[in-house]
């Protein structure tokens, strides 16, 4: 490491530096540290951008703001000129990743597997510069292994080590079953590794066991260890558990603009920082100084968030659109007027019709149940006025606005 360095012009040097400082920000662990700083070295010595590996599971396309957490460091790595190499992991996502699961993954199909890796490159884009990023299935490999290849991969680890996984030992422990095609995961994920080359994998804290496999297989086969980079798992709206769409809990990349900056709005207090270190695009200085101000009470917790929102808005839509949904922001729920743009929806049903069926018609809420309950939390308002019983008979009136929740309106128009 010290003899690589020696090699550097103190042009050099300072760039490792501003390199490795700009990975370093917002991550959880370099595993290890120093080589990173090392392979950064060698890349300038020889003129050769670094191999940044991410793999993907292609059973939950719908990408949110938890996966911009590692998408906006690969974004990093790409922005320095390296090569980002994404796998879709259509070979393992047959298999299905154990991780975090009390029961075996369901098996994808071919088909489902292309659906959800087209949705991912549309979304992808939205981060990344989709042209200078090199897509991989790993069935390219992964089918063409014989027997062979496979015994001697599995051979270079032991079951004792595959049962140091949480989920696995848990299962075990528990008398639930584990099928021995799902100990192959972390061996078929880590021999992408060892098939690409990789420098450098990208992955969630809950992927570590995972993505230590790239390295372990790597020194098996006698080539470079890459170094793994383990991002924070990013807290959902509810500010307790892992941002998820099936908890609802979710900002997606793909809503609208007033939805995302409404939803930003609703985060903790105790989230702020963490989300602008995480997934905006400002400069490591600029969340310092943040972060700085916020510590220091200097900016009050609303206005920061009011940044945040914007901030959000503005990288996955633009400044218009980031610009309007503040100031619907303001008129909906700072002044606690109903916003002009409501959407409207043509009715030619009955006139007089129950509230929960109206609820479930209108697509606006899943099911009566679900309406019921939000009635029960003071969740609906019709003409502004807050529904109470769940068995009111609503007399339907042309443009009659309908509110459910803060962020969500619409109009009837009686046709």
């Amino acid at each position: 490491m010290e003899n690589i360095l020696n090699k550097l012009s103190n042009e050099q040097k300072t760039e490792v530096e501003r390199q490795f400082t700009l990975y370093n920000n917002g991550v959880s662990e370099i595993i290890p540290a120093n080589e990173l700083k090392q392979k950064i070295a060698k890349s300038l010595i020889n003129d050769q951008p670094l191999k940044i590996k991410l793999g993907l599971d292609p059973s939950a396309p719908d990408v949110h703001l938890g996966h911009t957490v590692v998408l906006n460091k690969l974004k990093q790595f790409q922005q320095n000129g390296h090569i980002i190499q994404l796998i879709i992991g259509d070979f393992t996502g047959k298999i299905g990743d154990p991780t975090g699961k009390s029961i075996a993954r369901k098996q994808l199909t071919d088909e489902e597997v292309k659906h959800n890796a087209k949705t991912y490159f549309e979304q992808f884009g939205k981060v990344l510069d989709m042209e200078k990023v090199e897509l991989y299935y790993n069935s390219k490999w992964l089918s063409a292994l014989r027997l062979e290849e496979i015994i001697n991969l599995s051979a270079s680890i032991t079951v004792a080590r595959l049962l140091e996984r949480n989920d696995f030992s848990e299962r075990l422990s528990s008398g639930k079953p584990i099928s021995l095609h799902e100990f192959f995961y972390p061996l078929m994920q880590g021999y992408d590794s060892v098939e690409l080359e990789s420098d450098v994998e990208l992955g969630g804290t809950d992927q570590h066991f995972n993505v230590l496999m790239g390295r372990h297989l790597q020194e098996h086969f006698k080539k470079e260890k890459q170094v793994v980079v383990l991002l924070p798992l990013l807290e959902g709206l509810d500010g307790v558990e892992k941002m998820s769409k099936s908890k609802n809990n979710y900002i997606g990349v793909d809503e609208e603009p007033s939805q995302m900056y409404g939803k930003t709005m609703s985060i903790s207090d105790e989230l702020i920082t963490k989300y602008f270190h995480l997934v905006t695009n400002l400069t490591v200085e600029e969340k310092t100084q943040i972060t700085g101000q916020i510590e220091s009470g200097d900016i009050h917790p609303r206005d920061a968030k009011m940044k945040l929102a914007k901030l959000i808005v503005e990288m996955y839509h633009d400044e218009l659109a980031a610009q309007q949904a503040e100031e619907h922001f303001k008129t909906v729920f700072q002044k606690g007027a109903i916003p002009r743009d409501i959407p409207t929806i043509d009715w030619n049903g009955e006139k007089e019709i129950g509230i929960l069926d109206l609820l479930v018609q209108l697509n606006l809420q899943n099911s009566k149940s679900e309406a019921r309950r939000m009635i029960q939390n003071g969740g609906i308002r019709i003409a502004g006025e807050k529904v109470m019983d769940p068995n009111l008979i609503v007399e339907l009136k042309n443009e009659m606005t309908l509110q459910v929740g803060k962020r969500k309106f619409l109009k009837v128009h009686i046709i």
